[in-house]
């Protein structure tokens, strides 16, 4: 079994074995013509099922052969273009090359001990990040493992530095389109999701700051403490960015914390272009980036960051045989001392890699083609008199609706695009996703992709009409 230790004996098959498996999943890639087989996990589970854990096969390529029924054969495909569903992007080569270096080193970033230049790396686009946000000198920051994470870190570090210890007193102000972890965080850190003051979007799903600055005062009046300000750049859903400069204004006069959750947004901190829409980030307390949305990474690949950087001694604990306290005063750079993970995987390299190879700005400018494509495909759908599109994109998503020419019932309109993605989804043919609009049943588009055409969503959206059409004619048959 020792033959199976990556090490200096097995280097020469560790080549093969890593050879043999990026030829099988450049053939897949080569060879995908949809982005997703439309099987259904009542067809998937059996064949999984069947696999005995307990009986190897004995080699890597046998177990290749296998892993094409378990898994790569009915993967949902993120680089095929007419994948428009979630905040998944395809990934850049350097990147992937860099995900292979460091499982392969498996480096932990907890302890410079484990990492050595790993630390040095990340530190090194952490400052860089931090420079592109201008946060200012004092500013620092972590990886973690995503969004959630990042926020769940940002109001801790909040719930730490606000004004008072008695946490019935805290609230957090989000807009109704924040990201559920908003709610989530404030439950983890004992706050409870009464404690989120959730303040209504204008028309273009941005927070409206002439009401959160009425909360604030009411918040103020009643002698509690308004602990954070959670604003959005790239909602979840819209792609909206709250008005930024406004938010912070607010902040200061309230002594709210600042948090901007750019998970989405942040490949606009690369964007020749568009940087100016996020006007106002400089300003905040702290930043959540998703590198593994909008900077076209593997997943994971997520930080956050801090306007000070000593705030982050809310996450540190010491342990003896981990990160003593003598080596603060050694001058030894733990990163472990500002995460709420320990063992750590080294994902900052793969950014670096891509900075390496493209630049910011090659990283930069395949964000502006989706936020290019994005307002294409806006005009596509005001044109089209099947669809009712909700608001015109910031930067890279589209929420719309099927409105069939006969049928005025909301409850089976809703019916008819939610089937309609279901189909299209069992189809394989595209990948869209759904949300809800004022209760009603909303579809969308993500573009993520750069290869992702016009012809492409005018495509997606004829196959999602004739679906919710087919529908519609079955149940009124039936009916």
């Amino acid at each position: 079994m020792r033959s199976h230790l990556l090490n200096d004996a097995t280097a020469e098959s560790y080549r093969r074995s890593v050879t043999e498996g990026v030829e099988r999943v450049a053939d897949k890639l080569a060879a995908t013509r949809r982005p997703f087989t439309g099987v259904t996990p009542a067809e998937l589970a059996p064949v999984i099922d069947a696999v005995d854990l307990d009986r190897p096969l004995g080699d890597s390529s046998a177990a290749l052969d296998e892993l094409e029924s378990v898994y790569l054969r009915d993967a949902v495909y993120f680089h095929h273009p007419r994948y428009l569903g979630h905040l998944n992007c395809p990934v850049v080569i350097p990147a992937v090359l860099g995900e292979a270096v460091l499982s392969a080193v498996n480096s932990s970033l907890d302890t410079w001990d484990q990492s050595a230049g790993g630390t040095l790396i990340e530190r090194k686009i952490v400052d860089w990040t931090c420079g592109r946000i201008g946060l200012g000198p004092a500013a620092d920051g972590v990886f973690t493992s995503g969004g959630t994470q990042s926020n769940l870190q940002a109001l801790l570090l909040a719930r730490e530095e606000a004004k008072t210890t008695d946490l019935s007193k805290l609230r957090i102000f989000s807009s109704e389109c924040s990201h559920f972890s908003v709610q989530k965080s404030a439950t983890l850190l004992g706050l409870g999701q009464d404690a989120v003051v959730s303040i209504p979007v204008d028309r273009n799903k941005r927070m409206q700051s002439v009401v959160l600055a009425a909360e604030l005062e009411a918040c103020h009046a009643e002698g509690l403490v308004p602990m954070a300000i959670v604003a959005t750049a790239g909602t979840t859903d819209f792609g909206s960015i709250d008005p930024l400069p406004e938010i912070a204004a607010l902040a200061d006069e309230y002594g709210a914390w600042m948090h901007v959750d750019a998970a989405y947004g942040c490949g606009l901190l690369a964007s020749p272009t568009r940087r100016h829409l996020l006007d106002g980030i400089e300003r905040a307390d702290s930043v959540t980036v998703d590198f593994h949305k909008s900077f076209f990474q593997p997943v994971s690949s997520s930080a956050v960051l801090v306007r000070d950087g000593a705030t982050l001694r809310h996450a540190t604990y010491h342990a003896d045989y981990l990160n003593p306290r003598r080596t603060i005063a050694e001058q030894i750079p733990n990163q472990v001392d500002k995460s709420l993970q320990t063992t750590r995987r080294f994902d900052a390299l793969k950014l670096w890699m891509t900075l390496r190879v493209m630049g910011a700005d090659g990283v930069g400018q395949l964000f502006d083609e989706v936020c290019d494509l994005a307002a294409e495909g806006f005009a596509l759908l005001a044109a089209d008199p099947r669809y009712d599109v909700v608001v015109e994109p910031q930067i890279s998503t589209l929420v719309y609706r099927y409105i069939p020419e006969k049928v005025t019932s909301p409850e089976d309109i809703d019916r008819a695009n939610l089937h309609a993605r279901k189909a299209l989804f069992a189809s394989g043919e595209a990948v869209v996703a759904g949300t809800k609009v004022d209760g009603r049943q909303y579809l969308k588009f993500t573009l993520l992709n750069p290869e992702t055409t016009a012809a492409d969503i005018a495509a997606v959206l004829d196959l999602i009409a004739g679906y919710a059409e087919q529908y519609l004619g079955e149940t009124l048959v039936h009916a």
